[in-house]
């Protein structure tokens, strides 16, 4: 508290979300969890709480479908570094008002398990989707077959239909509670990452398997 007294303007931080929506630590994933179309940056005044302080000026950012976050994450440092020099010249030339919160909209962006990663394929495929770009590159979306773990790194939903967990056709189309998913790109346990065509040469997920069965 002492320490946020000592200058004549305060603190000033650029936080990863649209306050008060996604105060914490992963605000970035989360978004891209929850299937934001939307997120963006605050530029903030630091007070003793997390992510709560006033906030003077908001810029918002489209997510579009194949984002995650790593890609969000340069497009916001690239929006921060973008904005964030006239907002500092505004604050110390006091033409910009710092307005409170609504801080009964807050939600929270609390910091991400890696138990989380878990592929769950009884969801839509909207939802697991959300779960491997919000996840990529760290600590990633992954699933468990034949006591193995892979990581899904890149994968677009498709159409196909059948029992939640099936593996349709000659490559790694999976069925959702709705629809199905693509794996375009993946990673075995204690592989290199590889796309679909290369990994599926050797790969013992074939047609007709069942994940939910692993």
């Amino acid at each position: 508290k002492e320490i946020l007294t000592l200058t004549k303007k305060g603190f000033i931080n650029i936080h990863a979300s649209l306050l008060p929506k996604w105060r914490g630590a992963a605000p970035i994933q989360r978004s891209i969890m929850n299937l934001d179309k939307q997120t963006g940056i605050s530029i903030m005044k630091i007070d003793e709480k997390l992510d709560t302080g006033p906030v003077c000026n908001s810029y918002k950012l489209d997510v579009m479908n194949n984002d995650n976050a790593e890609i969000i994450s340069e497009k916001l440092s690239a929006l921060a570094a973008e904005k964030i020099s006239n907002n500092i010249d505004d604050i110390l030339e006091s033409k910009l008002e710092f307005k409170e919160q609504l801080h009964e909209d807050a939600t929270y962006a609390n910091k991400i398990e890696k138990s989380e990663g878990k592929i769950d394929w009884n969801n839509s495929a909207e939802s697991i989707i959300g779960k491997i770009n919000g996840l990529y590159p760290s600590p990633g979306a992954w699933f468990i077959y034949n006591g193995e773990r892979y990581k899904v790194l890149k994968a677009e939903i498709s159409n196909g239909a059948g029992s939640v967990g099936a593996v349709l056709g000659d490559y790694l189309e999976i069925c959702c509670n709705n629809k199905s998913i693509k794996i375009l790109k993946i990673q075995r346990q204690g592989k290199r990452p590889q796309n679909i065509n290369e990994f599926m040469l050797g790969s013992q997920i074939k047609k007709g398997s069942n994940l939910n069965n692993a």
